[in-house]
């Protein structure tokens, strides 16, 4: 049977799951499908980006997934997180370039590389970038021939969103990079009235010099926190679906704060993968025993989204069953590895 979980006890025994849609994916039909499969495979959360439109859609998502197959208990849906960022941030940015500017014999290597399908050479205006696709990855930036795409970064406009926004979603990720210590309090002073709505915080930071240094400072930033604390370690961000070795960065990272002992959850993201939880395993970083320091999650990204990618050109994906029932298959199948092994059937009640 298709099992749910409780996002808080999964964070409490150790077998927490997000999805990471994208801070900067605004694909509204990617973005239900992938709420919808990911609910049926048993995700615990679902991280999107601060918009309402992109909410509303992963909220659909999730009520089709409930139509689909009753959740028993409210207490069971996936919580829903929005990101934030407290300044520039490889997450929040999109590509940019003119068609009109590519030489004729260009062998358009940045179209292959993109993971996105974001690149195009028809659009009507000219530019090159399917905007509401693209979730800043980077990957076109490097392989451009003559170096015509750019990366243009922008903010979360938090004093205007999070009216909108809380009532709908369960948590908060706030984007930051080390010794950006007044960027976050400022942001911080944004969303405080707002954070006793929540069930949880996130602190997302990429591995630096200083790091455990910095998220200390940060706690003490967000004294006195109204909910659980989750810290994310970004190892290689939007990276884990490119091989299997980009999970070891993200692995360092999360040893590196739990050995500090910080307050709070810690959680793996950046470069996960398939291999992510073997490797957590063979190094009892993953639900050992009661007291010893251990990983509280894993976040999944772009290895999450191309899992499932062939299925996600059929919208509404409910509406083909058998599709479905292969995406929610693959999905599971990431999911399993780290929620206790058990048998399932997909759709089941």
């Amino acid at each position: 049977m298709t099992t749910f979980y409780d996002p808080s006890l999964s964070l409490q025994q150790g077998h927490w799951f997000k999805l990471i849609c994208g801070a900067s994916n605004q694909h509204l039909p990617a973005v239900r499908s992938l709420a919808l499969v990911y609910t049926l495979a048993g995700a615990d959360c679902i991280d999107v980006a601060a918009d309402p439109a992109v909410l509303a859609a992963a909220k659909s998502g999730i009520a089709a997934a409930q139509a689909a197959t009753p959740i028993r208990s409210p207490a069971q849906r996936p919580w829903l997180m929005a990101s934030f960022n407290d300044g520039e941030d490889p997450h929040f940015r999109k590509a940019a370039f003119s068609t009109a500017a590519c030489p004729a014999d260009c062998s358009r290597p940045c179209e292959a590389v993109c993971p996105a399908a974001a690149i195009a050479f028809d659009l009507p205006d000219g530019s090159g970038v399917i905007t509401e696709r693209c979730y800043g990855c980077g990957r076109c930036l490097p392989v451009c021939p003559p170096r015509l795409i750019e990366a243009r970064a922008f903010s979360t406009q938090a004093a205007a969103l999070a009216p909108q926004l809380i009532g709908q979603i369960d948590a908060i990720e706030i984007h930051t990079q080390v010794d950006r210590d007044r960027d976050f309090a400022q942001l911080w002073q944004q969303l405080l009235p707002y954070l006793p709505k929540l069930k949880l915080i996130a602190v997302s930071c990429s591995v630096a010099a200083g790091l455990v240094d910095y998220l200390r400072r940060l706690y003490a930033i967000m004294q006195p926190l109204p909910v659980p604390l989750i810290w994310q370690t970004d190892g290689r961000p939007m990276s884990g679906d490119i091989g299997a070795g980009t999970t070891h960065l993200a692995i360092r990272a999360g040893q590196q704060v739990l050995s500090a002992g910080l307050p709070g959850y810690v959680q793996l993201a950046g470069g996960t993968n398939a291999y992510t939880v073997e490797k957590l395993e063979a190094l009892n970083l993953l639900r050992t025993a009661p007291g010893t320091p251990s990983v509280a999650g894993i976040a999944y990204g772009s290895y999450a989204r191309k899992l499932i990618a062939p299925f996600l050109l059929a919208e509404p994906l409910e509406q083909h069953p058998q599709l479905l029932q292969q995406a929610v298959q693959a999905a599971q199948r990431l999911v399993s590895q780290l929620k206790a092994p058990q048998p399932r059937a997909i759709l089941g009640t």
